[in-house]
Parts: structure tokens; sequence; C-alpha cells
């Protein structure tokens, strides 16, 4: 309901009677758009519901072309819009209708006296400014020309008062909206206040995208802002005593925990996001022609298996280090079943995060421990949908590309030629090998056809040759007996264990600074090695291999982690 009052010029005028925030009743809508994106079917539904349209250039041309009555902003505020279009609301007859406090006495006198007419919803998107300066060759004054100065200052007012104003930026809510009015008149305040925290995100993520182009361009600095959201509380951080949150990459999509739906247990720490996240990438290196499981601890995949079934896959993956396996979280790129779930009996593992849990796998799940944390992930299939890393150090942050590819080239450099049909389980060797901590090596073995495990790693060593001969090697006979146990084969378990090792590749994430490296695989009876080369003693690694009888291929492509 509205008072009517006429300027000396008869024109009409309306002023609200101070109201209670949470029935303030739509009346009148301020329409600016850039992205004229669903804009004509917006207004359409606002006219047939009574509501008075103020508009602005383009759009209001746009709307009035498509049938819809339109007043112009000019016609409001008494100017025209002027200096090519820079100003045209900013002005009190616009900036005042759209700040002043509804049961604000004072305001709405000062507004009545001012002839200032109220304005209850804006709905304003920006110049596209990103999009211009993102354009090969864009010039200096085109970016500037695309600062929008009138936009953001209608969604900060109209922020600013939100308890009286709606203020719409995103195409994707003009539904909402219009729901809202139709059954009740008005904008909840629930819906005001997420739409004003809204608006005030995109003007921050405008003007930080404005100071990054033009800190380049008339500075010469580099300018790195990040917008993070939705901070959660963690049980604590790397040690009890630290505290923690996490917080999601505004925009974020596809798989990634920010987007994982925790389905059972009690809520994560810092370290469980940590090989969470660890354990996913490392499944997302695999080809998903057959099921894939990795088992993760301390932020290393120590077991990683491709299988026909989900429990092969499982099952070869925990051979890879039962011991290390206890305590885990695990991963698999396919829908976690009742077979993998009751092969878990008796195990502890923290986590398991899957793309999804059939319904007697989950309630078994649940039925087995109340801390064990299930993890629903988005379709693994979907690229991850980021292609920089950051790691913060003390007073400052890293960036860099993601890790792609496991190499640029595929060079035996050996005489021994290197089997064509060991290709497969090389490539698998190198995606567990650059997921593994620096300086890192792999021993990976076609178990089946077709279907490969890791069958020990070395992480995370000051040199390569402890990774080889103190861990990758020693874990390897560790697990080949618990497998030898198990498989009970005709033959003596030193034999057992040639006849795998022989089969099995070595990956290497960087080049052998000496020879040291083939020996001691040699001497194991390792006699496929991948390294991506590029030493200053690449020639004596290679002689040596060839003394060995050791076929090498180089990559061409390091694959460090720390």
């Amino acid at each position: 309901m509205s008072n009517s009052i006429h300027d000396s010029d008869q024109k009409p005028f309306s002023i609200y009677p101070p109201i209670s925030y949470g029935d303030f009743l739509v009346k009148r809508a301020l329409l600016s758009v850039s992205d004229k994106t669903g804009i004509v079917d917006f207004a359409r539904g606002l006219e047939k519901l009574d509501i008075q349209i103020l508009s602005t250039g383009g759009t209001a041309r746009l709307l009035r072309e498509s049938g819809i009555e339109v007043m112009d902003v000019a016609d409001v505020t008494g100017f025209p819009e002027m200096m090519g279009g820079r100003v045209k609301t900013l002005h009190p007859k616009i900036h005042g209708g759209i700040l002043c406090i509804r049961d604000d006495h004072d305001h709405m006198g000062e507004a009545q006296k001012a002839e200032v007419e109220m304005i209850d919803l804006v709905v304003v998107n920006l110049y596209p400014f990103e999009i211009t300066v993102s354009k090969e060759g864009v010039l200096l004054e085109e970016a500037i020309e695309n600062i929008d100065i009138g936009g953001p200052a209608m969604l900060r007012s109209a922020a600013k008062n939100y308890r009286s104003v709606s203020v719409v930026c995103d195409s994707g809510d003009y539904g909402h909206i219009l729901k809202e009015i139709r059954s009740t008149g008005v904008v909840s305040l629930q819906m005001r206040e997420l739409l004003a925290v809204k608006a005030f995100r995109h003007t921050a993520d405008y003007d930080a995208t404005i100071d990054t182009y033009l800190s380049k361009e008339l500075l010469g600095q580099d300018v790195l802002r990040m917008s993070f959201k939705d901070g959660v509380t963690l049980r604590y951080g790397e040690n009890w005593h630290q505290e923690a949150k996490f917080y999601t990459l505004d925009g974020i999509t596809g798989p990634s925990l920010a987007n994982a739906k925790q389905l059972h247990g009690k809520e994560l720490s810092y370290n469980n996001f940590i090989d969470a996240d660890n354990a996913l990438q490392t499944v997302k290196e695999l080809s998903f022609s057959k099921p894939a499981v990795t088992i993760v601890k301390h932020n290393n995949p120590c077991g990683l298996a491709t299988g026909n079934t989900l429990l092969q896959a499982l099952q070869a993956a925990w051979d890879g280090d039962p011991i290390s396996a206890y305590g885990s979280i695990i991963c698999s790129n396919t829908v976690f079943d009742l077979q993998a779930a009751e092969f878990l009996n008796g195990k502890f593992v923290e986590i398991i995060l899957a793309p999804g849990f059939e319904h007697d796998a989950l309630e078994y799940l649940k039925n087995k421990s109340v801390n064990l944390r299930l993890l629903e992930l988005p379709d693994l299939n979907e690229p991850f949908n980021v292609d920089t890393t950051y790691k913060y150090v003390i007073g400052g942050i890293l960036k860099q590309s993601m890790n792609v590819g496991i190499y640029d080239k595929w060079e035996c450099v050996t005489d021994l030629a290197y089997p064509d049909d060991l290709r497969a389980v090389s490539e698998f060797s190198m995606h567990a090998c650059k997921c593994v901590k620096s300086n890192a090596v792999t021993l990976a073995y076609e178990y089946e056809d077709g279907c490969y495990m890791m069958l020990s790693m070395g992480a995370g060593q000051p040199n390569r040759v402890d990774s080889i001969r103190k861990l990758a090697v020693t874990k390897a006979r560790e697990n080949l007996q618990v497998m030898y146990e198990r498989e009970n084969p005709d033959m003596a378990f030193e034999d057992y264990v040639n006849a795998i090792l022989s089969k099995c590749v070595m990956a290497s994430d960087a080049f052998f600074p000496f020879d040291d490296s083939v020996v001691h695989a040699s001497e194991n009876g390792i006699k496929y090695i991948l390294s991506p080369g590029g030493s200053i003693r690449d020639q004596e690694v290679i002689a040596t291999a060839n003394r060995l009888c050791v076929s090498l291929v180089f990559t061409g492509m390091r694959h460090f982690l720390h």
C-alpha cells in the first residue's frame, strides 16, 4: 500500500509508510543489466505482478521492444545519461530510493521532502570487465571503459539496505525471486540476506579483477587474489593442539573434497583432508576402464591396484602394504559394493571415498564402526576443473600449474629392448610414482592379464638409493611373503620372489645422478626401469644398465612431489 503526493508539475509520486522488515511489499524495481540472459522473462513476470519497472540504456530498449512498459531512470532523475553512459544512475533519487531505511521516520521524511520514491528491488549485473581483459590484444582504454561504476554502487547500496531492498546480481536467482513475490508479495528476509552477501561477494570479486589487471598494466605488479568460502572447523590440525578449518574454492565443480558428501562417521581432521585429497588424485591418475583402488597413509599411496572387480582391485592394493594399510584412507573409482565392504571386516580404516555405495554395502559399513567416515564423491570420470595448485610458505604463497601427463617421450636408451607388452604396466608404475613423495620409486606388477598393482614403493628419502634398497625392495619382499603364504605356490620362496621381481617395472620420479640405483635394482632381479633421464651422468647410467642387462627407458618428464 502507498500514499500518493504530487509535485508542482502534478507528477505522481509514492511514499510507503513504515512497515516491518519481514512483510515489505515489492512495488518498484530497477533493472539495469549488461548480461541480458533471462531479463525479458523476469521483467514480464514482474509486470504481471503490477511492479513498476525502471531501467537504463540497452536494458530499457530491449524491454520496450519486448512489449514491457518501462520508465527510464532519466525520467526519475531529471537528467539524461551523460558522458557516453558513464553517468546515469549516480543520483540521490536513485540511491536515496535504495538506501532509505523504511521504518526510520527521519529517512522517510527526508525522502518525501526531496521527492525520492522508494526502490524495492535492484537487478544489476556488471560490465564484462574480466571477459574484456581476457581478450588477446585488448587496449587499456577499452578495459577502462568496461569498469562499471554505477552498477557496483547500486549493488552495494541495495545490499547495505537488505532489510528493505532485494538485490539480484545473478540471473539464476530470477525464478526464486518471482516465486516468492507471487506467493507472498514480498521477498523473505532470509532470501534478502543471502542475496546481499552474494552481491557484496560479486562486487568484491569484480574489484579484485580490476585491481589485478591495473596493477599489472599501470604498476607492473603481479597480484594474486583468491576467494574461498564456507569455512568449516575441523576436529583438529596436523596435531591435536592445532586448530584447523577447511574452506572451499568459490565455483568449484567436479570431483573434489569440496563437493564430497559425507554419509557416515565423525567429522574430518586436517590430516584426513590431506590424505583423502592424495587418494582422490591418485585414483584419478588411472584409466577408468577397470575398477581401481588406492590406499593412502600419511599422504603417500601405500597401495594402488586395478582389477576386474572392485574386490580384486582392493585385495591387490591391500597387498601393496598390509601393515601400512592400518588406519588408512581408501578411494575407489567405482561404486563400493558389499563384497569390497566385507573384505574390510576386521580391518581398521579411517575413511572410504567412492562415487557411491550400494545400499547393502553402505549399511554394512555403517554397522562396522560409528567412526568410519564414508564420503560420496561426484562422478570421477569428470575432469578436475582446476589447472593450478598453491602452497603456502611463511610470508608467501607458491603457485604452479597442475602436473599433467607422465612422459614427454618414450625412448629406450639401452641395448636390451624394452618389451612392448610392458608398456601398460610401466605407465601404471609411473602414474603411481608421480603421486608418491620424492625421492620416489615404485615397483609395479601385472598380477593378472590387464590388472596391475603397486607391489611396493620407496618415498620421501633424501637420496634415491635408500628409496630403492632400504624401502621399495625390502617392502616388496615383505609383501611377497604374505602373498606367497596365501597362494602357497609349488616353488621355493626365493624362486617365487625372483619370478615376480623379474617381471616388475621400477619407475623413478627423477633422473639417476649416479649408476648406483641401477646397480641395486639389478641386484634384486629388477630388469625394467623408467626414469626421466637428464643427468650429466646419463651415459654412465646407460653403460651400467647395458653391462647388467637392464632395459632402461627415458621419459623426459620429472615428477618431484614435495
